[in-house]
C-alpha cells in the first residue's frame, strides 16, 4: 500500500462516519419532533433531564462529525463517536439484541461505529487533513489517541450514565 492509498482510505472512513455523525445531530436539533421530541426520547430512554442530554448528544454529534470531516482533533472527534454511541448501546440498543433490523433496533450499528472510533483515534486522519497541516497529527496517533478515545469516550460515557441514567424499574413479571 501507498501512503496516499492509506490516506485516502482514512479521509473516507473520516468523511463517512463525519457526515453521518452530522446528519444525525442536526436531525435531532431540526428533524421529526425537533430537540423537544428528542428530549422526549432520550427521557423515555431513562436519560433525566430530556432536555439536556438532546442537547448533549445533538452537540456533540454536529460537533465530532464536523472535526472527522476535516480531520482536525480527530481523537477528540473519535472520543464524541465513542461516548454517544456508548451512551447509545447501553441505554436503547443492546437489550434489543444484535441485528438493527430486529424490533427495537439491535446493537450492530453503534457497536460498528464505536470501534471505527477507536481505529480512527489509533490510526490518526491521515495525510488529508487539518491535523497533518497543522502538524498535530504526530502527538495524537496510536497509544495517545486511544487513551484520549478511552478517556474522554468511553470515560465521558460512564460519568453520563452514572449521574443521568435512570431507566424505569419494572417489577418482576411485569
Amino acid at each position: 500500500m501507498t501512503p496516499h492509498s492509506i490516506d485516502l482510505a482514512l479521509l473516507a472512513l473520516r468523511v463517512m462516519v463525519g457526515g453521518v455523525f452530522l446528519a444525525h445531530g442536526i436531525n435531532h436539533v431540526l428533524g421529526g419532533g425537533k430537540i423537544a421530541g428528542t428530549g422526549r426520547w432520550f427521557e423515555s430512554l431513562g436519560m433525566r433531564p430530556g432536555w439536556l442530554h438532546a442537547w448533549t448528544a445533538s452537540l456533540t454529534e454536529i460537533g465530532a462529525g464536523a472535526l472527522l470531516v476535516l480531520g482536525l482533533l480527530t481523537s477528540v472527534a473519535a472520543a464524541g463517536v465513542i461516548g454517544v454511541m456508548l451512551v447509545a448501546l447501553v441505554t436503547n440498543h443492546m437489550k434489543h439484541g444484535f441485528f438493527i433490523f430486529r424490533p427495537g433496533e439491535g446493537y450492530e450499528y453503534v457497536l460498528t461505529l464505536s470501534v471505527v472510533g477507536f481505529a480512527l483515534a489509533m490510526l490518526g486522519p491521515g495525510g488529508w487533513s487539518l491535523d497533518r497541516a497543522l502538524g498535530l497529527d504526530a502527538h495524537i496517533l496510536g497509544w495517545t489517541g486511544l487513551w484520549i478515545a478511552l478517556g474522554a469516550g468511553v470515560g465521558g460515557a460512564l460519568a453520563l450514565l452514572g449521574a443521568f441514567w435512570r431507566p424505569e424499574r419494572r417489577p418482576p413479571g411485569a
